[in-house]
């Protein structure tokens, strides 16, 4: 049902890979997903995926104002070997402050300085620098929003169920993955479009906080891919899995006891196609519609 429609945005979706740092050394992977939506290079994926890049600018002053403290305590003559380590130690830390961020956006070559964030509805868009058109054979057509209908099959398309790992070069400050892990590969899975979710306004009550729901759950790697029916068409971004409760807890036996077990639909919530049309509007970004 998908075959054609999966070609169609495999063209226009491509891998998101993030890599962090933390102050205690630990290096964190995420694999996610984004789609280029013109051929001037914009992109759109989900805001959560720009979270550590955020949390690397807000984390920058408290590091910066440890490392002069430090620096001070060290290089102070009138402190002895053991005053100064002493003093280090109750110098104020996290162990989680991010020292280093970095996303690679589907080739090595795309570089995205600045985004502009709807952080309600989970959309982030940004613009690849000195973009080659030519990276990309078709670019994606978003569904009007007067059209959708429920009960419609739709697919979800990203990068599960695949693990990447990066490692930290301190000589040129940058993270490197091993060439074996591309290409990435991609995974679809279907459903249905069951209900449109209204969440209330956006700060300033410029937008409508909107989802569209599918019967089936957003895998962990689809985050900002599409959410596209059997033409290829967008109908929403891929943000979420929501857990519903059924209100049935069936008994099973482990051992010698009684275990309730809890019972859950997992339901996908992708940013619904208005939302996301009216923001890239707002921003004088040019795409496509049925």
């Amino acid at each position: 049902m998908f075959s054609k429609a999966y070609e169609i945005a495999s063209t226009y979706t491509q891998p998101l890979l993030v890599s962090s740092r933390l102050f205690n050394g630990e290096i964190k992977n995420n694999l996610g997903s984004f789609v280029i939506i013109n051929d001037e290079g914009w992109i759109i994926t989900v805001a959560h995926m720009l979270d550590s890049l955020i949390a690397f600018n807000q984390n920058n002053k408290e590091i910066q104002d440890f490392n002069t403290k430090l620096t001070q305590i060290e290089n102070d003559s009138n402190l002895n070997k053991k005053e100064k380590l002493k003093k280090i130690k109750k110098l104020s830390s996290k162990p989680n402050w991010v020292i280093n961020s970095s996303h690679w956006w589907g080739h090595d070559s795309h570089r995205i300085k600045n985004f502009h964030i709807l952080k309600e509805n989970d959309i982030a868009i940004g613009k690849i620098e000195n973009y080659n058109p030519a990276f990309c054979n078709n670019y994606p057509i978003f569904k009007n929003p007067k059209d959708l209908k429920y009960g419609t099959s739709l697919c979800k398309l990203g990068y599960p169920f695949y693990d990447v790992k990066s490692t930290f070069n301190e000589q040129n400050n940058s993270f490197t993955f091993d060439s074996s892990i591309f290409p990435i590969p991609r995974f679809p899975i279907d459903g249905i479009f069951t209900r449109n979710i209204v969440a209330g306004k956006s700060l300033g009550n410029k937008f409508d906080i909107k989802y569209i729901e599918t019967s089936t759950p957003g895998l962990r790697g689809q985050s900002g891919g599409p959410i596209f029916d059997t033409d290829g068409n967008i109908w929403a971004i891929q943000s979420q899995t929501r857990h519903l409760p059924l209100g049935f807890s069936p008994k099973i036996k482990k051992g010698n006891k009684d275990i309730e077990e809890n019972q859950f639909l997992n339901v996908g919530w992708g940013a619904h196609v208005e939302t996301i049309l009216n923001f890239l509007d707002f921003h004088s970004i040019k795409y496509t519609k049925t």
